[in-house]
C-alpha cells in the first residue's frame, strides 16, 4: 500500500473574547486615528454621519459573511465561500483581491505608527520602524493563532480604555457651532466620504478566514462579529462628533494635523500628555491591525494552495500549527509595500474592491440558498432574506461609482489579476464549479423535468453515492494490516478533507465499533459518524484480500463479533446537521453491498478502480481511471472535445485528485483521472469490457 502522508491541521484555539479582539483590532486603526482629517474636508461638519451612512452600507455584507462563515467554518474566509457558491474563478479573483487589500491596509496600518512617532521623533526615517514592526508580527503569527490572539486581547484592551477616556472627557467639552451648518458640503460629498471611510470598518468580515481555529463557532463567530461592529459604530461615530465638536473641521483639516486628528483634539482637550496618551492609542491601535492583518491575510495564500489555485507548498503547516510559508510570504509583500510604495494612497482604493466581495458575499448566500445544497445549514441565518442581500449587492455597486475613475480603474486592475492567474495556472489544475451550477440545475429540472435532466443530479454531492464514491478514497490494505489499521489509515486520509484530527476521527469511529459495528452481510463492515461543519459526506473504502480476523477479545467491539472475516470496510462521515442525507447514503451502499455478486467482484477487482466499480455497479454508468501502460493511455493529454465514445455515450464527471470536475471541451486529460461515462447500458458494458480491468 502506498504511504501516506500525514497532514498537519490548524488547531481550534480562539474562543469569543479571541474573535471579538480580532476583528475589533482589524477595525479600530486608520478609520480613527488618520482617516477623518481627511474625510472632513470631504464631509464638513457632517463627518460622523459618513462614518453612520458607511456602517449602513457594510451591515448587509456583514450579515451575509456571517451566515456563510457558520455554514463553511474554513480557512480562507470570504475566498472559500465565494470559491464555493460561484466557482473557482471568482473564489481566485476574491483571494487574490482580498489579499493585496489587506496586505495595504496592513501597510497602511504601519504608515500611521510613523505619523504619530513623528509627533516625538520628526527626523528618523519611518520605513525601518514599520518594517521591524512587521517582522515583529510576523514572528508573534509564526508561534501560533492563540500566542497572536492573546497579544491582539491585550492590545485591544489597552486601546479601547483610552479611546473611552477620549471620547467620554471630549465630549464634555464640544462646541455647538462647531457643527453649523450642519450639511454645508451636501449630499453627494457625504455619501462620497462615506465611501472614503468604509474602509475602516472593512477589518469586521475577516475574522471569517480564521474560522477553521475558532472553538464552537456557530456561538462564537456571530457574537463576536456583531459584538465587534456595535463597538465600532459607537467608537467612530461618537469619536468623530468628539473631534469636530473640540477643534472643528477647520481645525481637523489643516495641513500640519491632517494625519494625526486624535493628537490634535486631545492637545486642545489637555495639552502635551493627552497627545501622549493617545499616541499611545495610535500605536496600539495600528499594532492591532498589523498583527490580526498578518493572521487574517495568511490565511487567503494557505486556503488557495489547499484548493491548488496556488502552489501546494504554500499552504504547508509547520510544527506550531501555523501556516509558516503562508505568514513568510505576507510579511515579505508587506515590507515590498511599506519600503517601496506609498501605501496611504494605495490602500483607499483598496476599500473599493472589499465593497466588491461584501457584494459577492450577498449574492453567495442567495446562490447557496437557491441552490438547495441541503447540507447548507448555517447556524445564524440573515434575516430580511432575499431583500437585504439585493441591497448588499446593489449598495457597494453605486457606492464605488461615486469614489472616482481611478478607484474604479484600480478595482478592475485586482480583478484582472486574479483573472489572468485563474486562465493560466488555476485553470487547469482544478475545474470545478461552485454552487451557482445546482441553481442552474433545479431551474432546468423544474423547467425540463427531473428525468431529462438526470445527468444533472450527479453533480449534486451531497446525494449521489455515485459521486461520493468517485470522490472518496480506495484503499488496498496489506495483509498484516488489520481493523484498527483500516480506521486509523482511513481516519488520515479523512482529516485532509473535513479539517479534523486523525486521532478525533479514529477514536470516534472506534467508538462505533465498540456499540456495535454496523455490519450488514458476512465479510462487510461499515462505520459511520456525524460530523458539524462540513457540506457534503466523505467515504473511506478499503479492501483486505486476506480479510481481518475479529476475535471475541478484540477491545473495540465489546463482544459484537462480525461473524465472518472482514474483506470490505466502509469509513463515511456525513454532515451532522442533514440525517436524512445521511440515512440516504447508507441505503445506497447497503442495498449494493447486500446483493449476492457483491462479495465476489469486490474480491476479483485488480486494482481500486475495480473496487470502485464494483461498489456503483450502475448499468447506465462507468467510470474509468486514467493510467499509464493499460488500455486508456492513449486517452491521455486529449482534449474531452478529442475523444470519441460512441454515439449515446457522454463523460458527464471527472474526478482528479479527489476534486468533482463539470468537464468541458477544452478539458485535458490527465493520467489518474477518472471519468464518469453515462450512456445506453449496451455502450455501458462495451465501455466497461474495453477499459474496466
Amino acid at each position: 500500500m502506498t504511504e501516506l502522508r500525514k497532514t498537519k491541521k490548524l488547531k481550534k484555539e480562539l474562543g469569543l473574547l479571541n474573535v471579538y479582539a480580532i476583528a475589533t483590532g482589524t477595525t479600530l486603526s486608520s478609520g480613527f486615528f488618520l482617516l477623518p482629517g481627511l474625510a472632513a474636508v470631504g464631509a464638513g461638519p457632517a463627518l460622523p454621519l459618513s462614518y453612520f451612512i458607511a456602517a449602513l452600507f457594510i451591515l448587509p455584507g456583514l450579515v451575509s459573511t456571517t451566515e456563510l462563515a457558520t455554514a463553511m467554518p474554513r480557512s480562507g474566509g470570504i475566498y472559500y465561500f465565494i470559491d464555493r457558491s460561484l466557482g473557482p474563478l471568482f473564489g481566485t479573483i476574491g483571494g487574490f483581491g482580498t489579499w493585496i487589500s489587506l496586505i495595504l491596509k496592513t501597510s497602511f496600518a504601519l504608515v500611521g505608527v510613523g505619523a504619530y512617532l513623528s509627533l516625538y521623533l520628526p527626523d528618523v526615517q519611518m520605513q525601518p520602524i514599520a518594517g521591524s514592526l512587521a517582522i515583529l508580527f510576523g514572528i508573534i503569527n509564526l508561534f501560533g493563532a492563540k500566542k497572536s490572539a492573546s497579544a491582539q486581547v491585550y492590545l485591544v484592551i489597552g486601546l479601547l480604555l483610552l479611546l473611552g477616556w477620549f471620547s467620554g472627557f471630549g465630549a464634555l467639552n464640544m462646541a455647538a457651532e462647531n457643527f453649523t451648518p450642519f450639511f454645508q458640503k451636501g449630499g453627494a460629498a457625504i455619501a462620497s466620504t462615506a465611501g472614503l471611510v468604509i474602509v475602516s470598518y472593512m477589518g469586521l468580515t475577516q475574522v471569517a478566514s480564521i474560522a477553521e481555529e475558532v472553538k464552537d463557532p456557530e456561538r462564537n463567530l456571530p457574537l463576536g462579529m456583531f459584538l465587534a461592529f456595535a463597538t465600532a459604530v459607537v467608537v467612530y461615530v461618537v469619536g468623530t462628533t468628539v473631534m469636530v465638536g473640540v477643534v472643528s473641521v477647520d481645525g481637523l483639516s489643516q495641513p500640519e494635523n491632517i494625519l494625526t486628528p486624535v493628537a490634535v483634539v486631545a492637545d486642545a482637550l489637555v495639552g502635551p500628555w493627552g497627545v501622549l496618551l493617545m499616541t499611545v492609542a495610535a500605536i496600539l491601535g495600528f499594532s492591532s491591525v498589523t498583527n490580526a492583518g498578518i493572521l487574517s491575510a495568511s490565511r487567503y495564500p494557505m486556503a488557495m494552495s489547499r484548493d491548488r489555485l496556488l502552489p501546494e507548498r504554500i499552504g504547508r503547516i509547520g510544527e506550531r500549527g501555523t501556516p509558516y510559508l503562508s505568514i513568510l510570504l505576507t510579511v515579505a509583500v508587506i515590507l515590498v509595500f511599506v519600503t517601496f510604495l506609498d501605501p496611504t494612497k494605495i490602500a483607499k482604493l483598496a476599500g473599493a474592491f472589499l465593497l466588491i466581495m461584501f457584494a459577492l458575499s450577498s449574492l453567495s448566500v442567495i446562490v447557496m440558498r437557491e441552490s438547495r445544497i441541503e447540507a447548507y445549514d448555517p447556524s445564524f441565518k440573515s434575516p430580511l432574506y432575499p431583500w437585504l442581500q439585493l441591497a448588499g449587492i446593489a449598495a457597494p455597486f453605486w457606492l464605488i461609482a461615486q469614489m472616482g475613475g481611478l478607484t474604479i480603474a484600480f478595482t478592475l486592475g485586482l480583478i484582472g489579476v486574479g483573472a489572468v492567474w485563474y486562465t493560466f495556472y488555476g485553470r487547469d489544475r482544478v475545474v470545478r464549479t461552485g454552487a451557482l451550477f445546482h441553481v442552474f440545475a433545479n431551474v432546468a429540472r423544474r423547467h425540463f423535468g427531473s428525468e431529462h435532466y438526470r445527468f444533472l443530479d450527479l453533480s449534486e454531492e451531497t446525494d449521489s453515492l455515485d459521486n461520493l464514491v468517485l470522490r472518496g478514497f480506495a484503499i488496498d490494505l496489506d495483509d498484516s494490516e488489520g481493523f484498527e489499521d483500516a480506521v486509523r489509515i482511513g481516519s488520515r486520509l479523512l482529516s485532509e478533507r473535513v479539517s479534523i484530527s486523525e486521532e478525533t476521527l479514529a477514536e470516534d469511529f472506534l467508538k462505533t465499533a465498540g456499540a456495535g459495528l454496523f455490519s450488514v452481510s458476512p465479510g462487510i463492515a461499515l462505520a459511520h459518524i456525524h460530523l458539524p461543519h462540513i457540506l457534503e459526506s466523505e467515504l473511506v473504502i478499503a479492501r483486505s484480500g486476506r480479510g481481518i480476523l475479529i476475535g471475541e477479545d478484540d477491545p473495540y467491539f465489546g463482544g459484537h463479533v462480525p461473524d465472518a472475516p472482514v474483506h470490505a470496510v466502509f469509513l463515511l462521515v456525513a454532515p451532522k446537521s442533514n440525517p436524512g442525507h445521511h440515512l440516504r447514503i447508507l441505503a445506497r451502499i447497503a442495498g449494493r453491498i447486500v446483493e449476492e455478486d457483491f462479495l465476489s467482484k469486490w474480491m476479483s477487482a485488480k486494482n481500486v478502480d475495480g473496487l470502485r466499480s464494483a461498489l456503483l455497479q450502475d448499468a447506465s454508468f462507468v467510470s474509468i481511471q486514467l493510467r499509464r501502460g493499460d488500455k486508456t493511455e492513449h486517452l491521455i493529454g486529449k482534449e474531452i472535445r478529442e475523444v470519441s465514445l460512441g454515439q449515446g455515450c457522454l463523460i458527464i464527471s471527472i474526478t482528479r485528485d479527489g476534486l468533482r470536475l463539470v468537464p468541458r471541451g477544452s478539458t485535458r486529460l490527465k493520467e489518474g483521472d477518472y471519468m464518469t461515462i453515462m450512456g445506453d447500458p449496451g455502450k455501458i458494458r462495451g465501455l466497461t469490457e474495453a477499459y474496466v480491468v
